[in-house]
């Protein structure tokens, strides 16, 4: 996995929103002040105000501004606005080889995590599963992205009281994941990432309980969790009620799979549907300490 050059002031970021479509031209604003309050200086796409239906507009033109800026020797990163759905309806399309001849910073969740996991894949890039730019208005979130994605000349790292700890240890590896649900539809394609030796990395938002539990019962029926590293759980937000008596804890459900997939494992990690969310390069080297309730990232980029 290699890492795209550090985004230094004055670097030209594109926006654009490659799933659903923005609400408003606040949304974009917001986007635009995101973009300048980091020092970059932003390059928006053609068709982000776009509109069709639950989408950004068509397949062909959302691809066409990712594609656009992945070629463009002048861009350093990209930025996508939103999640919502509709990233992994353009990852046939996606121009890979762009993406491997000249690495740029990647950045995004939620639907987003389609593209972390075939330009992952397909480019063996580390890409950064980070706020969107229209949510990145919070100091600590904006802060964490900085670290991410300008430096390359130390550590990094989350420790966080809040983290729970589901099984104790620590655990090396490769960071993977992203939102539970994205990534579940990626599996059996050839966009899925390598598990095997990972640290995956997951969260949702309005999935109810037994929904998480039949999704990470597919991971665990496709061998995705039988080689892992470690495992740790992000945010998951805005859980639907249900019946009285068919209630079951989130906090039970996520002991059973750390139990299950017998690696050390945190819940309560801050990544996700919050205010709050920590940038994760995927793709790059961590180390989780659940004793210590620390995810150190950034301890091993390939030169």
């Amino acid at each position: 996995m290699r890492l795209p050059p550090p985004l230094s002031p004055g670097a030209k970021v594109a926006l654009v929103a490659p799933s659903g479509p923005l609400r408003d031209e606040q949304d974009l604003t917001r986007a635009l002040q995101a973009t300048r309050s980091m020092g970059w200086e932003p390059v928006v796409g053609e068709y982000v105000l776009e509109r069709a239906g639950y989408l950004a507009g068509t397949d062909a033109h959302r691809v066409d501004d990712l594609n656009r800026f992945a070629r463009d020797d002048s861009i350093d990163g990209i930025w996508c606005i939103r999640g919502g759905y509709g990233a992994g309806r353009l990852l046939d399309a996606i121009d890979y080889d762009a993406w491997r001849r000249h690495p740029k910073t990647l950045i995004g969740y939620s639907d987003i995590t389609a593209l972390h996991c075939a330009i992952g894949r397909m480019a063996d890039l580390v890409t950064f599963h980070g706020p969107t730019a229209r949510g990145a208005a919070q100091e600590e979130s904006a802060h964490s992205l900085r670290c991410a994605v300008t430096t390359r000349d130390g550590q990094y790292f989350c420790r966080t009281p809040a983290m729970v700890a589901l099984r104790p240890g620590r655990a090396r590896g490769r960071l993977v994941g992203g939102n539970l649900a994205v990534l579940t539809s990626i599996m059996g394609t050839p966009y899925a990432p390598e598990f095997d030796g990972g640290i995956l990395v997951l969260e949702d938002v309005n999935e109810s309980v037994y929904r998480i539990d039949r999704m990470l019962t597919q991971l665990r029926l496709a061998r995705a969790l039988d080689r892992l590293a470690g495992l740790v759980f992000g945010a998951f937000t805005d859980i639907p009620p249900e019946p009285s008596d068919e209630q079951r804890s989130l906090e039970d459900l996520l002991a059973e799979f750390a139990d299950r997939t017998g690696v050390p494992c945190v819940s309560n990690f801050p990544m996700g549907h919050i205010g709050f969310q920590w940038t994760i390069p995927l793709g790059a080297v961590a180390e989780l300490d659940v004793d210590n309730k620390t995810v150190v990232t950034g301890i091993e980029y390939p030169d």
